[in-house]
């Protein structure tokens, strides 16, 4: 059997005496979309975190190509070839553009040509905007550098939190569309969503995660038409 890219092995992570992680394992194989949903306060973020290394957890373990990272500070775990596009987008908004994407290259200490190609043939606005500051351009311009800036970093493995927050339906539908082509072009994706219908038309996998633990794993198709889910994560009766 081969090796996941990516595991978590019964996970308990803790923000001081809150048990926000309990006992969560899920794998994501090389070359996979996987998505992990769930209502809000349900520890995807906090699973995310937990892999990038911000925060540590208490109990369990989370693998990289087989070799335990847990514990390891989250530039660390960027080097090693996982990036995260956090939720809010979090870029920096009196930089400009150009200078947010150099700032996601900053685990090579050199931003290399064919990166920036990359990002901008993703996103040829953000090559009409590069030198415009991060801070003016609107929602979904700054959701696309936030990934941007995460692919400067040219990871094996891209966490996406919440992509499609705050944006108009045909920019969500832009976001997904583009985070398919980045699978296609070999980035495996861990992808952490609140619009269930438009993760698991883009995902392989999915797991529902429910007060910090996994309830449901299958087949994103399987889990599309799954009852529990249709009723709690796409609003059906």
């Amino acid at each position: 059997m081969t090796t996941p890219i990516l595991e978590l092995d019964n996970v308990h992570t803790y923000y001081g005496h809150i048990h926000a992680l309990k006992g969560v394992s899920l794998y994501v194989n090389e070359g996979e979309i996987v998505t992990l949903i769930g209502s809000n306060g349900a520890g995807k973020s906090t699973t995310l975190k937990t892999i990038s290394g911000l925060l540590t957890p208490r109990e369990g373990a989370v693998r990289y190509q087989g070799n335990v990272i847990s514990g390891r500070k989250a530039h660390e775990v960027a080097e090693l070839g996982i990036a995260q596009s956090p939720e809010g987008r979090r870029i920096f908004p009196r930089m400009s553009v150009l200078e947010n994407l150099k700032m996601g290259a900053f685990v090579h200490r050199t931003v290399r040509d064919e990166d920036l190609t990359r990002v901008f043939d993703l996103f040829p606005r953000l090559k009409e905007r590069i030198t415009q500051k991060a801070g003016t351009l609107s929602g979904g311009e700054q959701q696309m550098l936030a990934i941007g800036r995460a692919l400067m970093a040219h990871p094996k493995v891209l966490l996406l939190d919440e992509p499609s927050m705050g944006l108009a339906p045909i920019l969500v539908e832009q976001i997904f569309r583009v985070v398919q082509d980045i699978n296609a072009q070999g980035t495996t994706v861990l992808l952490v969503e609140q619009n269930a219908l438009m993760a698991l038309a883009v995902a392989h996998r999915g797991y529902v995660l429910q007060t910090g633990e996994i309830v449901l794993t299958d087949d994103a198709h399987t889990l599309m038409r799954h009852e529990g889910v249709r009723k709690a994560y796409l609003g059906e009766e």
